[in-house]
């Protein structure tokens, strides 16, 4: 029972936070027209309820003396420090209607670990490696960015999709113009770009230390490097083409999806539907 309720406290403020935003912004008379304060404090409950959640997610991948990290808590500690992302990014941009994305992936993911709490216990010797950690840290970096980004994507094809119909929801009246959201997308993409492929580096130097071979020929790689391969042509057609619009959304969210194949789509195959 106190596992779930250490998960069901970051999900239960999470949903606050949604429902908050929901009351304030969508149900009042104009977009806008919010109270003083009203953003300071959104920004202190979300902050609460980040702490609580990186709590539940110490708890789950330290259960005692071992390191436990299945599908469920990669997914969990990625959607937490995309939030974390995101909190630090609206004390620059107006973002308010990525939160209606943003809170309820964080609620469900925060949740997740107390149904699915996996068995995927990782070895002492993969723990002590000091290259271990520091491919573990830029690889959850370069996941929980590329979260935020296919979010962002997500947000600027609803926004599109609006705007060619001629109708804004309440929910997206308050975003800064689709060029300011696309250069913002292509910022999150380049920096998460360089942490997947310091990724890829650290994971290779972890791997011939470990094994005694660069590569090994696992989904995991495999999927890593398909990924990097679409960022790095979606990149360059930005580059070369300025690519932008639909395109550019497709191929970030394609790359988003075969990122999330490499390890948490594969340990949710392995852990919940074959039981292994």
């Amino acid at each position: 029972m106190w596992p779930i309720l250490l998960h069901l406290l970051p999900a239960a403020l999470y949903a606050s936070v949604g429902l908050y935003c929901w009351r304030v912004r969508l149900a009042g008379p104009a977009p806008g027209a919010q109270p003083p304060g009203l953003m300071r404090f959104e920004r202190a409950l979300l902050v609460f309820a980040l702490c609580a959640h990186g709590a539940a997610l110490h708890t789950a991948i330290f259960p005692g003396g071992e390191m436990r990290f299945g599908f469920s808590v990669a997914l969990s500690l990625t959607v937490w420090l995309a939030i974390c992302f995101y909190w630090v990014e609206t004390l620059y941009t107006r973002l308010d209607g990525l939160r209606a994305i943003v809170l309820p992936v964080g609620a469900l993911a925060s949740l997740s670990p107390a149904f699915f709490p996996g068995n995927h216990v990782l070895s002492n010797d993969n723990i002590a490696s000091p290259f271990f950690r520091v491919h573990f840290v830029i690889a959850m970096l370069a996941y929980s960015l590329f979260t935020l980004a296919a979010l962002h994507a997500m947000l600027m094809a609803m926004a599109t999709r609006q705007l060619h119909h001629a109708r804004f929801s309440r929910a997206l009246a308050n975003l800064p113009p689709l060029l300011t959201m696309e250069a913002l997308l292509f910022r999150l993409i380049g920096i998460a770009f360089v942490m997947l492929t310091l990724t890829l580096v650290t994971g290779a130097i972890f791997t011939e230390n470990l094994f005694g071979t660069i590569f090994r020929f696992d989904h995991k790689t495999v999927f890593t490097t398909i990924s990097w391969l679409l960022f790095s042509v979606l990149l360059a057609g930005r580059h070369f083409r300025g690519w932008r619009g639909r395109v550019a959304l497709r191929w970030t969210l394609a790359g988003f999806i075969t990122l999330m194949l490499a390890y948490i789509g594969s340990h949710f195959v392995i852990e919940v539907l074959l039981h292994r």
